[in-house]
């Protein structure tokens, strides 16, 4: 009776696991503020790309970790850069079975750790940027993406890959906006993920967390550019955002649910003060219910092997 009238529903199609591929290693690298989340080889990563394909998810979204950074994040246009690298296995091992996603931001491959390119007063330089942003929409769509997640939150970088997208004869790949991603304390497990060089933060060109309206705003600028997805980043502490959003955009609403909540929920499942499958069960729903088409977890298959 409680599943006939349940106004909620999980289905793997709805779920998106972030991967991360790091370059040069010879074995997956355990993240510890993640517990049960690696840095995978090319070689583990065609592993990781089968099983999500088998647990019938939606996508996979691809993360880069190169071994060479500099000041502009060259390793990101790079054709043998480890993303693009990535992007292609995952595209031939997944074939038609899930949708292969790739992170276009900077952050991963910059020696600063920015999600853009600096000036000469250390200040990210947006136009400068969004550049760097069309070049490598191009070099990931010519990799195969599939979908490209626009994490930077440079203003006009909807526009601007879009633009570089269809002169290049990539008309048909498709953009997520980042539209309302907030600056979050949320994200340190994930900065140990992509071996961060960040020092400092970010809160110039994220979002307050204080500020809601400014994220409906944004998601409409987002909309307006032309994205063909949305997303609110993190998921947790800004359901209220994600309701807004779904309730008011013409597209797709995704949500992330990020580093800092899935170190939240293992740690205290850990300590035996939670019930694990209860609370990511939970969460996920919430998530959902709030109004998000799909969901970004770490928990995507294991996730969607519960549901099956």
């Amino acid at each position: 009776m409680r599943r006939l009238v349940s106004e909620t529903r999980l289905h793997p199609a709805d779920l998106i696991l972030p991967v991360f591929v790091r370059e040069g290693a010879g074995d997956p690298v355990p993240i510890s503020s993640m517990p049960g989340v690696v840095q995978h080889t090319t070689d583990t990563l065609k592993r990781a790309v089968t099983d999500a394909a088998t647990a019938g998810i939606g996508g996979i979204m691809l993360f880069g970790v190169p071994e060479r950074k500099d000041a502009i994040g060259s390793g990101a246009t790079d054709p043998d850069g480890i993303l693009n690298v990535a992007t292609r296995i995952a595209v031939a091992e997944a074939g038609d079975a899930l949708v292969v996603q790739t992170d276009l931001c900077l952050d991963e491959f910059t020696d600063h750790g920015h999600c853009g390119v600096l000036d000469g007063n250390g200040y990210v330089d947006n136009d400068a940027t969004l550049e760097r942003y069309r070049d490598m929409g191009v070099a990931q769509a010519e990799s195969g993406s599939q979908l490209l997640g626009l994490s930077g939150m440079m203003d006009g970088q909807v526009t601007a890959v879009r633009d570089a997208l269809d002169a290049s004869g990539y008309g048909n790949t498709p953009i997520l906006g980042y539209a309302a991603k907030y600056a979050s304390a949320f994200y340190g497990p994930f900065r140990e993920a992509v071996q961060s060089s960040l020092e400092g933060d970010r809160r110039t060109y994220q979002l307050d967390p204080a500020n809601r309206r400014e994220g409906a705003r944004e998601i409409e600028l987002d909309v307006a550019e032309g994205a063909d997805v949305v997303m609110v980043k993190p998921a947790m502490s800004y359901l209220d955002v994600l309701a807004d959003a779904a309730a008011s955009s013409p597209i797709p609403v995704w949500a992330y649910q990020v580093s800092g909540e899935y170190a939240m929920i293992e740690a205290a499942a850990a300590h035996g003060w939670i019930d694990r499958r209860r609370a990511i069960e939970e969460s996920v729903v919430g998530i959902r219910r709030a109004g998000a088409d799909a969901v970004l977890t770490y928990w995507a298959v294991e996730l969607a092997g519960w549901i099956r």
